[in-house]
């Protein structure tokens, strides 16, 4: 039988170094695009909430003219 060869501290350290900048290399450019759709989400929502607001006032709103004679 061939001797396995051992598992060292520095083996898994080199392994867990790679998994952790092949995370933060993921999680960086999904960052990215996550901000990107968030300010574009908040955006749409600002518009609406203003729009239904306007509505909703011109619907409160009654005008009532006076006219002197």
């Amino acid at each position: 039988m061939t001797d396995p060869k051992r598992i060292t501290k520095d083996d898994l350290e080199k392994k867990f170094k790679a998994l952790q900048t092949d995370i933060q290399g993921r999680v960086s450019d999904k960052k990215q695009s996550l901000i990107a759709v968030g300010s574009a989400v908040g955006t749409l929502l600002f518009i609406v909430a203003y729009l239904l607001g306007r509505r909703s006032g011109r619907r409160r709103n009654s005008r009532v003219e006076f006219r002197r004679f």
